[in-house]
């Protein structure tokens, strides 16, 4: 089995999406990434979110869960944020969706089948989420939100994922602050990524404090 579009379930979403989120500053990421859930039938929609972040997104992948019958579920740092997330996705009347504290790899090891992935590259640890996620085996769509040039620099998906992933198509979107996205294909097929190559250093730069951190990753 692969990922099928299903072009009148996203249009649903997206439709409901406009209408819960208004005129947020992030609405139109939100618009987007709903529809694209909701319209790859994504049954497992994970994302990651910190203190201080727009809750827009999560509103839309909470209303592409509803229409596809399926799981949300949000990987937050510390108990703070579940804390403020949960405060503000219960007032959006969004009740339903699933936060989880820890680590990356804590958090990503207990998510198996992951069909949809939103990673904030704002966050420090956005590579070690796509790194970790398990992902299903009929494919899946990651989308890096927030991905401007400045903030992220060296990123490759055949260098974050895990090696034997295989990256059908990537793209590169101006919506929001940049969104940078991978379709992985189903297993059983040839893989890029698995052919070997250097090591890969990958530049993260934090919004607020303008602190460089660098992270190493092998193929």
């Amino acid at each position: 089995m692969k990922l099928v579009w299903t072009p009148d379930t996203a249009l649903k979403a997206y439709v409901c999406t406009v209408k819960t989120c208004g005129n947020s500053k992030e609405s139109s990421v939100a618009e987007f990434l709903s529809a694209m859930a909701a319209g790859w039938n994504a049954k497992l929609i994970v994302e990651s979110w910190s203190n201080g972040g727009p809750i827009a997104t999560s509103i839309g992948l909470a209303v592409a869960a509803k229409h596809t019958c399926g799981r949300h579920v949000c990987a937050v740092p510390d108990e703070g944020s579940r804390s403020e997330y949960v405060k503000a996705m219960h007032a959006a009347g969004m009740r339903e969706t699933e936060v989880l504290v820890g680590e990356a790899e804590e958090v990503m090891a207990g998510l198996v089948g992951v069909d949809f992935l939103v990673a904030d590259c704002r966050r420090r640890d956005f590579v070690r989420i796509l790194r970790f996620a398990k992902l299903s085996n009929k494919g899946a769509v990651l989308a890096c939100k927030n991905a401007f040039q400045q903030f992220v620099s060296g990123f490759k998906w055949h260098g974050v994922l895990e090696r034997g992933t295989r990256v059908v198509k990537t793209v590169y979107l101006p919506v929001g602050q940049g969104l940078d996205m991978a379709h992985i294909g189903s297993h059983g097929g040839s893989c890029e990524s698995s052919k070997g190559g250097p090591s890969r250093w990958i530049k993260h730069v934090d919004q607020h404090s303008g602190e460089e951190h660098l992270y190493r990753d092998k193929n």
